[in-house]
């Protein structure tokens, strides 16, 4: 569940924090007292767009806090698998700092992306805005909803579809690929032909473009290394030089053997001598035999030269390494062994597309299958939803129509919310039917029905009261209140009957501090709660009778629960 939103610099809001307990969370307040920035500022801490108008005039910055409390194995798991740290108490801390130009985003102190705070949004939260049941008039979320419904069933199914059908349409391509005439054929051929010779006739070995490259630098380079070599040589080796380090180091060991029979510590220093005498010896060997092996004669030079060029060439033209050239070789025998006998190939590639079409039919038809199932398990439960929420006569039906001929990677179906609202009429597109007060309600029954199937706790209504009043709103109170019991419920609304099934109340309202507007967020205690009430049953003016009215109403309220 959410535990508390912190607020800071943000739009109106100086500073701000609210503690959201379980069950139904009510916020309501005059319009244009700031309602919207509520579930703007979980929007905005869960990564939606950032506008840097946001921020307060004269702050520099502007911060949102959430902080969730996991409430299950399977949200602990989600986010385990996500690598998103949690903190020793269960909870998960979600920060959202904005800047001008810019914004910084964190989870329990670790910087995430926009990505992972949406991944983690749909773990935690489930957030229905004021527009959001508009998208119930697009056939293609119809589709959306009953995956998510039957999500359990076509996962292994959506999974294998995605795969045979990237090969299908892969070996589709390549059967496209075939459909030239001769003409073009007898070019694309000789071209392959010439191509493949090209490199097969290189003779290309792994690794040594490599091995080229370090040699030719080296000949290149081999009088200037000659020279520091033999200078080298010259101060180290023995008879070179009187000078030379193996004579001085020679004559120190003889020095030292004369007198080291005269004391012990002085004979492990001419051992160490010794070795260091034995070492130049060793390096002179060596250096002295790299001197004779830096004389190239000028045939080899040239063969490393123009091996080196061919390499090169081959990889500027095929590839930026060998084992790329190699790659474009198979690539091009394959296509030249194609059009060598292309009628066999196009043969072979029909085969192969038939086999793959028919594979994905068959995947498609079990999703069907499972689609069928559960839009008539979930056009039951819809259509129950809604007659609890004030719909007397209604028929609802989710219709899943398959056509074979208009494949996908998710299968082959289209899926069309259907509807009747009242006695004798015919079921048609939710969209030719539903008014904007039946669309929120529609919403709210797919959020119940959906709620227990889920594992999200938190679900936020922004104005799911919208185009409803009287029995309608008592029963779509009925409804949230209902659902509560076991989620937790935050939701913004201006209809009393809503309000008075809170089990706690915020009041949210403009002021003055210091001469500057702010939106101030409280929470309400049972009287504050019932002058709310009767303000949204009476007007402004909160008379006896419309505070009556109020208690009447929490009375019915707790009657309902």
């Amino acid at each position: 569940m959410l535990y508390s939103l912190h607020v800071k610099n943000l739009a109106l809001i100086k500073e701000q924090e609210i503690d959201f307990t379980k069950g139904l969370n009510i916020l309501t307040g005059e319009t244009g007292a700031g309602k919207s920035v509520v579930i703007g500022s979980v929007n905005l801490a869960l990564g939606s767009k950032a506008d840097a108008g946001l921020i307060r005039t004269g702050e520099e910055y502007a911060l949102v806090e959430l902080v969730f409390g996991l409430e299950s194995d399977l949200q602990k798991k989600l986010l385990a698998d996500m690598d998103i740290p949690v903190e020793e108490d269960g909870t998960v801390v979600i920060q959202r700092k904005l800047m001008q130009g810019r914004s910084i985003s964190k989870v329990c102190g670790e910087s995430v992306t926009s990505r992972q705070l949406k991944d983690i949004s749909n773990i935690l939260i489930n957030i229905h805005g004021q527009n959001d049941h508009q998208e119930l008039l697009q056939k293609k979320k119809h589709l959306e909803i009953l995956d998510d419904y039957c999500m359990d069933g076509l996962k292994e199914y959506f999974e294998k579809l995605s795969d045979e059908y990237d090969n299908m349409k892969k070996i589709k391509a390549e059967l496209d690929e075939t459909d030239i005439d001769e003409n073009a054929r007898l070019r694309e051929q000789e071209l392959l032909e010439y191509e493949v010779n090209e490199i097969s006739e290189a003779d290309l070995v792994e690794g040594e473009d490599e091995k080229l490259e370090s040699l030719y630098h080296k000949m290149v380079n081999s009088r200037k290394i000659s020279e520091a070599a033999g200078m080298a040589y010259a101060m180290t080796g023995s008879g070179e030089s009187e000078e030379s380090a193996s004579d001085m180091v020679g004559r120190a060991v003889r020095e030292l053997s004369g007198v080291a029979g005269y004391d012990r510590e002085l004979e492990n220093i001419l051992s160490q001598l010794s070795d260091v005498e034995n070492l130049l010896t060793d390096f002179n060997h060596a250096l002295s035999s790299y001197i004779k092996d830096l004389e190239f004669d000028d045939e080899e030079f040239r063969q490393t030269e123009e091996r080196l060029n061919v390499v090169n060439h081959l990889k500027d033209k095929y590839g930026q390494s060998i084992e790329a050239v190699m790659d474009a070789l198979s690539e091009k025998q394959k296509r030249l062994d194609a059009l060598s006998d292309l009628d066999a190939h196009r043969e072979r590639l029909k085969a192969q597309l038939a086999d793959s079409k028919e594979k994905v039919l068959d995947l498609c038809s079990k999703i069907s299958a499972v689609r069928c199932k559960g839009a008539k398990e979930l056009s039951k439960r819809l259509q129950d939803a809604l007659i609890d929420l004030n719909f007397l006569d209604v028929r609802f039906k989710i219709d899943v129509r398959s056509d074979e001929e208009n494949v996908t990677s998710k299968g082959y179906d289209d899926v069309e919310f259907m509807i009747s609202t009242n006695p004798g009429e015919d079921l048609r597109p939710l969209e030719k039917i539903a008014s904007g007060g039946e669309l929120s309600r529609i919403m709210l029954a797919l959020k119940t029905v959906v709620a227990d199937k889920g594992d999200i706790s938190t679900l936020i209504f922004d104005e799911i009261d919208a185009g409803i009043s009287g029995k309608t709103a008592w029963k779509v109170s009925t409804k949230l209140g209902e659902l509560a019991k076991d989620h937790q419920i935050i939701c913004i609304t201006h209809l009393p009957q809503i309000a008075a099934m809170a089990d706690t109340h915020f009041m949210i309202e403009k002021g003055l501090e210091d001469g500057r507007t702010v939106t101030n967020i409280f929470s309400l205690d049972e009287e504050g709660s019932n002058k709310e009430l009767a303000r949204l049953l009476g007007g402004e003016e909160i008379t006896e009778t419309s505070l009556q009215n109020a208690l009447e109403m929490r009375k019915m309220a707790k009657q309902h629960k």
